[in-house]
Formats: structure tokens, C-alpha cells, sequence
């Protein structure tokens, strides 16, 4: 049986669990954007075998499979938004919303 840091005996699920909670990071923002990847990821890439297609297919939301790229072109995008924003915000020109 493995050991925890102070030698006593320990499930190896349990340390496991030590180690991926020592993986995310330490800011609450940062976990929630990890979440809402995932919550993407599960949604929209992810195949489900039962029903053939993803959930968001099923709701009538997406009408095809998306790709990782997809998802990855979705946060650029808004990245870049954003950027566009705070400089227009920042120069006192009126923007748009």
C-alpha cells in the first residue's frame, strides 16, 4: 500500500487524488475556464456512444461534429475581442457592444 507524505499508510486512490488536485492551478479563475473547456469538449467533440451524436446535436444547438480546432478558434476569436475592446475602451473612442 502507498504512503502519504507522513509515511502512513494510504489508498492509492486517495493519493491520486493528492496529485491532480496539486496539477490545477491554484487561482479559482483559472478552474473555471479549465471547466468551461471541458464542459465544451463534452458537449460539442465528445461522441456519445448510445445515442451516436454529441448532446449539443441532440439539443438542436450544433448540426455537426466540432473539432478541437473549432473550440480553439472560439477562444482566439475571443481573445482578440477582447483585446479590440480594452484598447477602444482605453483610447476613449465610443465602441459598440
Amino acid at each position: 500500500m502507498p504512503r502519504g507524505p507522513k509515511g502512513e499508510k494510504r489508498p492509492a486512490d486517495v493519493i491520486g487524488a493528492g496529485v491532480m488536485v496539486a496539477a490545477f492551478s491554484k487561482k479559482l479563475e483559472n478552474h473555471y475556464h479549465a471547466l468551461s473547456l471541458y464542459f465544451v469538449f463534452y458537449n460539442f467533440v465528445r461522441l456519445h456512444k448510445a445515442h451516436r451524436m454529441t448532446p449539443a446535436m441532440a439539443a438542436g444547438i450544433a448540426d455537426r461534429l466540432w473539432s478541437m480546432e473549432d473550440i480553439v478558434g472560439l477562444v482566439h476569436d475571443a481573445e482578440i475581442a477582447a483585446i479590440i475592446r480594452k484598447r477602444t475602451l482605453s483610447s476613449g473612442l465610443p465602441h459598440s457592444n
